[in-house]
Formats: structure tokens, sequence, C-alpha cells
């Protein structure tokens, strides 16, 4: 198999995120977290800001927060997210 053929089939099975989707506790954390994401790492759009309500859930304080980072470039690592995550007593989803 020649460099490209390997290049090429490298580039199928790429698994690299296009995007994060990072989960946090509360609202307030989400959009402290959202800020200093985007300053740390000079996004170039702001991150999504998303409720997500635990099943059969109404009150907002049963509620955990994500936010959506799009990443079509592939710049920001699934390590760096974890971290950036664990810094807001968050995590990362798997995709």
């Amino acid at each position: 198999m020649n460099n490209g053929a390997v290049n090429a089939v490298n580039e199928e099975n790429r698994t690299d995120d296009v995007r994060h989707v990072l989960v946090l506790p509360d609202r307030d954390t989400a959009e402290e977290a959202a800020e200093a994401l985007a300053d740390r790492y000079e996004l170039d759009e702001e991150p999504q800001l998303v409720r997500d309500a635990l099943a059969g859930e109404d009150d907002a304080e049963d509620a955990q927060w994500l936010l959506v980072i799009e990443d079509p470039d592939g710049r920001l690592s699934a390590v760096e997210m974890d971290d950036f995550a664990a810094e807001w007593d968050g995590w990362r989803e798997e995709p």
C-alpha cells in the first residue's frame, strides 16, 4: 500500500471529534465555563448552552447543562476538553 492510500485510509477512519459536548452541573457554571472556554481557546464561535433535563424531571434544579463546542478543524483534543470540564465539576460526553 502506498503512502497516499495509507493517508486516505487514516482520513476515513479518523476519530477526531468535530463537536465536543461538556456536561456541567448548573446553568451558572455552564455560563462561566463557556466564557472561559471561548477566552482560553479563542474559538471561532461561542459554545452553545443547552439545558438537559433528567428523565421525568421538570424542575430546573434537576437539569444538567451542556456546552456544545463545534470544532470542525479538530483543534481541541478530547484530553483538553476532559481536563477543562473537570475544572468545572463536569465531564465530556463520548461521541
